[in-house]
């Protein structure tokens, strides 16, 4: 395993700076934005697909700092009822897809997107209960233009030999592991999971039964590492189904915190260790969105106790069994 970093909160400087930088901290890979949400400060996707000269380049510069590419990041809506909206997601996926092949990238990650309600609505909408039972069809409706688009690009990404790492998340209709297994199931064995387990924990799911879960159907392609923290006070108040603002952090319920502020050491070298039985052996990709200390602090932070937590060498022979 190595440790990785989600590139976007360095937005404020070049990759020819923050990679020197990277690597001075231990840092072996970088996820950075391709478009969507993550935006694309540090690798633009027009500059870069079919142009193999800035390609050789990109090249040369990881390799200047030993350092590689875990994923290229897209996280959008290609299945939202606004059309243009969903054609321009639609668009930076698959020209993610096709960069990631030809700079021998082998995972893109995204969301699975959330369609509306049904065919005459405007905005996408998460169902979260089957009943009123116009709710339960409405869900069948979404899950059926989920499986037609995904198993669409699930093929685009197999004759690109590109992994579809999606990050379960809320306000999209993959947000648990048993949504990311049934959506693989139906579409195909590319469609997988970037396991970040920041939107599990307030969900009340135990991580590393969702990891071996996950694991046992090979369906981990990537994973994110970052915390949250249930602010108990709140949370036994309104629940965790929370809307209020992310930077409102007193009235939260939860907050995304970075690594080791909402979980212990313990708990991370679990993780871990998960990921070691299941097979994964790629990186710990870090993604800072801790609104309580500044990404550099932050990043720092979680790079001190990831390196004590993960495995950076293969196990021996069991000689003792």
């Amino acid at each position: 395993m190595e440790i990785g970093v989600h590139t976007p909160p360095l937005a404020d400087e070049p990759l020819e700076s923050a990679l020197p930088d990277l690597d001075g901290l231990g840092v072996g890979a970088i996820e950075p934005g391709v478009g969507g949400h993550p935006g694309q400060d540090h690798l633009e996707r027009a500059a870069y697909l079919d142009d193999e000269s800035e390609q050789a380049a990109l090249r040369d510069l990881l390799e200047e700092y030993d350092m590689r590419i875990s994923a290229l990041a897209t996280h959008n809506n290609p299945l939202h009822p606004d059309d243009q909206r969903a054609e321009e997601a639609d668009t930076e996926l698959r020209e993610a897809i096709r960069l990631a092949a030809q700079l021998e990238v082998g995972t893109v990650t995204c969301f699975s997107g959330l369609p509306a309600g049904g065919p005459n609505d405007e905005v996408p909408n998460w169902i979260t209960a089957p009943w009123p039972p116009e709710h339960a069809a409405a869900l069948e409706y979404q899950w059926e233009r989920a499986v037609d688009y995904w198993g669409e690009i699930a093929a685009l990404a197999a004759d690109h030999e590109v992994d579809i790492a999606i990050e379960m998340h809320p306000n999209m209709l993959v947000y648990e592991p048993h949504g990311l297994a049934r959506l693989r199931e139906e579409t195909g064995e590319r469609i997988g999971a970037n396991f970040d387990p920041s939107h599990l924990y307030w969900q009340g799911i135990t991580i590393t039964d969702a990891i071996r879960y996950l694991g046992e159907r090979d369906a981990i392609h990537h994973v994110h590492a970052k915390d949250t923290k249930i602010y108990d006070a709140q949370a036994r108040e309104k629940g965790v189904l929370d809307t209020t603002a992310y930077d409102d952090e007193p009235n939260r319920s939860w907050l995304f915190r970075s690594v080791g502020y909402g979980h212990d050491e313990t708990h991370w070298k679990d993780i871990v260790s998960t990921l070691r039985l299941v097979g994964y052996d790629g990186a710990l990709s870090i993604e800072h969105e801790d609104s309580l200390t500044s990404s550099r602090e932050g990043l720092e932070k979680a790079i001190d106790l990831l390196e004590r937590a993960i495995f950076e060498t293969q196990p021996g022979d069991a000689y003792w069994a």
